[in-house]
């Protein structure tokens, strides 16, 4: 004596198994929860902290100064320095794109005096990045305990 269900003996089960795409699913969800955040475009800033220890003078990075002409006429114009060659704003993109220190590193050091226009020190970033500046540090003066 064999014991039946009925008529469907053999055949095609017609039930689909959702067990399987939901654990799929939840594991997708949570690896694209964990990575949106770490994939963001923009420019990398490394800012200094204002109590950290001074920079050791035998640095090979590259620092690029923007100041002005004469240090005493605030007037004047607006001067970049590479290393210590002094450059226009305008050429500055050909001469860091032909510097050896950032193709090799991408990454440089920019100190600006406090009274240069913010749109000039913007500008000045702006040419870094385009020319292959990926990592960058804003120098600052320590603070000063008063």
């Amino acid at each position: 004596m064999a014991f039946s269900s009925g008529g469907n003996q053999g055949g095609p089960v017609s039930d689909i198994n959702v067990t399987p795409l939901v654990d799929v699913m939840l594991v997708l969800l949570i690896i694209f929860m964990v990575t949106a955040p770490l994939v963001q475009a923009g420019i990398k800033v490394d800012l200094p902290n204002a109590e950290a220890p001074q920079m050791p003078v035998t640095e090979t990075k590259l620092h690029i100064t923007i100041g002005h002409e004469v240090a005493t006429n605030l007037a004047s114009p607006i001067a970049v320095w590479v290393g210590q060659d002094k450059v226009s704003v305008d050429n500055l993109g050909a001469v860091l794109r032909a510097n050896a220190i950032i193709q090799r590193d991408h990454e440089a050091y920019v100190q600006a005096d406090e009274s240069v226009p913010y749109g000039i020190v913007v500008r000045v970033l702006a040419i870094m990045r385009t020319s292959g500046v990926e990592k960058l540090g804003i120098v600052t003066d320590p603070l000063t305990s008063q």
